[in-house]
């Protein structure tokens, strides 16, 4: 974790949710103009929801755990190059939980500012890298960022809010949005909640004002324990739904769609 936090390049982005003016360091706190203040935690996230949601202590705990086994490392090995490839500059993660993927796609340079509406898994995000800003935030609302500033927005398995997606990204800049496919974890079966057919439709009417440019499905195997399948479900929705009982192991898919889009 860098020693101010949120460092310089993503401060200088944030506007106060109350009155859309810039946000300035005084102190253990950000504030604005307007006399607007909001606390900077310990763990170095800040708050600006005013709230706490999203994923609870136990989605967190398994996230991390399963995240730290290296399942998904393909994955993000894969992301991190996408983005590489993109404009440099800014990276805002929609959604973005731990900051795992965030933190893979830094590793090759920029600055980038993690939202997301649990306070519990910003506070891994925050320190994730010593390059990330962390933001309590509903990504449904309009974002506390400013116009045109980001280079990549990144958007993996979160609420898609195209209107924002468009409004902060530079005009050169490039969003990134990943879904599972129907064969993620489809080994599963009924102890996960299924993708829905109709995803891609609403991803399409959700990014009108996008032109998709390429697309690309990275898919492999997986042997996970029965500890690991319990964790997959508990980090996911289907950890708010009945608890299945898992009592082993067994290969699965871990398959992704990552799209790569340019404003409209």
């Amino acid at each position: 974790m860098t020693e101010v936090s949120p460092p310089g390049p993503v401060l200088d982005v944030l506007l106060c949710p109350v009155c859309r003016e810039m946000l300035a360091r005084a102190g253990g706190a950000l504030r604005c103009p307007a006399g607007h203040t909001f606390d900077i935690a310990r763990q170095g996230y800040v708050n600006l929801l005013g709230r706490a949601d999203g994923d609870t202590a136990a989605m967190v705990a398994d996230r991390v755990a399963f995240l730290a086994a290296g399942h998904y490392e393909p994955f993000a090995r894969k992301l991190a190059e996408w983005a590489a490839d993109r404009a440099p500059g800014l990276v805002v993660d929609a959604g973005a939980g731990t900051g795992y993927y965030l933190n893979a796609v830094l590793a090759r340079g920029g600055f980038g500012l993690a939202l997301d509406a649990s306070p519990l898994a910003l506070r891994r995000a925050a320190r994730a890298h010593e390059r990330i800003g962390a933001a309590v935030w509903d990504v449904w609302r309009p974002w506390p960022v400013r116009d045109g500033v980001a280079a990549v927005v990144l958007n993996v398995f979160a609420p898609r809010n195209g209107p924002e997606f468009h409004r902060v990204l530079r005009p050169d800049g490039t969003l990134l949005v990943v879904t599972p496919t129907q064969e993620h974890l489809a080994e599963l079966g009924s102890a996960l909640l299924t993708v829905d057919p109709r995803k891609p439709a609403r991803l399409a009417e959700t990014l009108a004002r996008f032109e998709r440019v390429t697309s690309e499905v990275l898919s492999y195997s997986m042997t996970l324990s029965a500890t690991d399948v319990r964790r997959v479900i508990g980090m996911g929705p289907a950890a708010h739904h009945d608890p299945v009982a898992i009592d082993e192991g067994r290969e699965v898919t871990a398959s992704f769609q990552v799209s790569a889009y340019r404003p409209s």
